[in-house]
């Protein structure tokens, strides 16, 4: 029973450590905004660069290429419509942005909580010795000892860095939020700027 704390948390931790690696790779800059897309729509002023900016985007997918193709694909419509259907298409990419994140969330707040459990199981076969033979086996209190020690420690090993890589991919989706925003929008008053204009 008492290793089956151990096993808990260490599949935990392997859980946790999984998902900071794919977060931290799914999360990159250069993943999610692509320079060449970025520069691309920076670069489209008029209708005339629109398909160069949609051949661009196609050819680097990535959340924000998905949302300068939806802004794209509905110019046609008037600009509340259009900006309506790029926000909708905006909340399923900063969900699939967050994937992941809940887990390493859970994985946070379990881990003290199955630590403390292991403790509190490691004390009681301590005091449950401690009332069997007494005070004159050192082997009974010591494993008991070491097991809430070992279980404490786990489950701060394994909450820590969930922990930190959560608060950190948190941060990190919520600036490529807002540089997403940032470059859709601009690209969208350009646009329609320039329809006003003719």
């Amino acid at each position: 029973m008492d290793q089956l704390f151990i096993v808990i948390l260490l599949l935990a931790s392997t859980v946790g450590l999984t998902f900071i690696i794919e977060r931290g790779l799914a999360l990159r800059w250069r993943r999610v905004i692509p320079p060449a897309v970025e520069a691309a729509a920076e670069a489209c002023r008029s209708s005339k660069d629109l398909p160069m900016l949609a051949q661009i985007c196609r050819q680097h997918p990535s959340p924000i290429s998905r949302l300068l193709l939806t802004a794209h694909d509905h110019l046609s419509w008037p600009k509340d419509d259009s900006v309506d259907a790029l926000e909708i298409r905006a909340r399923h990419e900063v969900v699939r942005l967050e994937r992941g994140l809940v887990i390493l969330e859970i994985v946070a707040g379990i881990g003290p909580l199955l630590g403390l459990v292991g403790t509190i199981y490691g004390l009681i076969l301590l005091f449950g010795s401690l009332g069997q033979a007494g005070l004159t086996d050192n082997t009974a209190l010591a494993s008991g000892i070491a097991l809430a020690l070992r279980a404490t420690l786990l489950g701060l090993l394994t909450a820590i860095p969930s922990l930190i890589a959560w608060s950190y991919y948190n941060k990190k989706v919520e600036t490529l939020t807002v540089e997403m925003e940032t470059i859709c929008d601009e690209f969208l008053r350009r646009q329609y700027r320039g329809i006003d204009a003719a």
